[in-house]
């Protein structure tokens, strides 16, 4: 087999990188109490990794076109700002995976869902914004995960092809799009496991960064043996 040249590392952020997803969970909730509803949480966690753009829908299938959904995203994000206003801690084995790819000249991307704002307050936040080359947020896609742009765009930006580089995400959405880019994509479930498509895929599935580390020390010795 040919080297895997390895020329670029991508990440998702968030409940990958930051442990945001579980704030987003207690926001959902903090906004349904304020407002007297009830959301259950299956409902909520089908939203992780979900751009905000398909939000709407999903919740109007879920809890009918009466639910007053404009209402609760509104409060949610209010909660969620509140909540996020302090730095966010880091996810197991981050800075040792980003310093491993730095100390080795392979440059960093974040493609996220997120909106830029928010996700450039978070990354400088946490401390991780400089170890970065580049960075692709949601609403500068056209076409959000699971397609496969917002990875496609963060590669250019890295001045890489695709197939050059890692992906590691933690959602189902984020996986099919790394995977349908052509990158080399490794899932770190959070809050929810791999799907019965994601499983289909065959990618990798890891316990933590620290994990993901030892699977790309793995990967080139493989390729390059």
């Amino acid at each position: 087999m040919q080297p895997f040249p390895a020329r670029g590392a991508i990440f998702d952020m968030d409940g990958l990188l930051l442990d945001t997803e579980r704030i987003a969970c207690q926001a959902w909730q903090h906004a349904a109490d304020e407002l007297g509803l009830s959301i259950a949480e299956p409902i909520v966690l089908g939203m992780v990794g979900m751009h905000s753009s398909k939000v709407h829908a999903y919740l109007s299938s879920e809890l009918g076109s009466d639910f007053p959904i404009d209402a609760i995203r509104t409060a949610t994000h209010r909660h969620y700002l509140q909540l996020t206003d302090a730095p966010i801690p880091h996810k197991p084995g981050v800075l040792e995976l980003f310093e491993w790819f730095r100390s080795r000249g392979v440059p960093i991307a974040v493609a996220t869902s997120t909106r830029r704002s928010i996700a450039e307050h978070h990354l400088k936040a946490a401390g991780l914004w400089s170890y970065l080359s580049a960075s692709r947020c949601g609403d500068e896609i056209e076409h959000p995960k699971p397609a496969p742009d917002i990875y496609l765009a963060a590669a250019s930006a890295l001045g890489v092809a695709a197939h050059d580089c890692f992906a590691f995400e933690d959602s189902n959405f984020g996986v099919k799009a790394a995977h349908s880019a052509g990158c080399r994509v490794a899932m770190i479930p959070d809050l929810r496991q791999p799907d019965a498509h994601t499983q289909s895929l065959k990618v990798p599935v890891l316990d933590s960064l620290h994990d993901a580390l030892s699977w790309v020390h793995k990967q080139i010795a493989t390729e390059q043996a």
